[in-house]
């Protein structure tokens, strides 16, 4: 599965409505950690398939997602399961770190 463009318009349904535990990976172009990190989440994304979404969050597109989900560093990785936030997390971190926090939540 391949990870899906959060935007404010389609929030709602892929996130809050989602059946699935979300991974948002909250991010910018401009980031070096973000440019680091995003093949640990496409490979997170092809390793859950079926078991998460995995939604990417560009903050200077999307400065409302960033604002209602008070980011202030990025990149910044939050799980949403039932419509709420239930892990996040701050800065680069390696695959194995971020299936404990899923394992721990999904």
């Amino acid at each position: 599965m391949a990870e899906i463009t959060i935007t404010k318009e389609n929030y709602e349904n892929e996130v809050l409505k989602s059946e699935l535990p979300v991974l948002l990976d909250f991010w910018a172009p401009w980031c070096g950690p973000c440019r680091m990190l995003a093949p640990v989440i496409e490979e997170i994304a092809d390793q859950y398939e079926g078991r998460i979404k995995v939604g990417k969050v560009n903050v200077d597109e999307e400065g409302e997602l960033a604002v209602m989900f008070r980011v202030v560093s990025i990149p910044m990785l939050a799980v949403i399961r039932d419509g709420k936030t239930v892990s996040t997390s701050v800065g680069y971190m390696p695959a194995e770190e971020i299936e404990q926090m899923l394992e721990k939540t999904i």
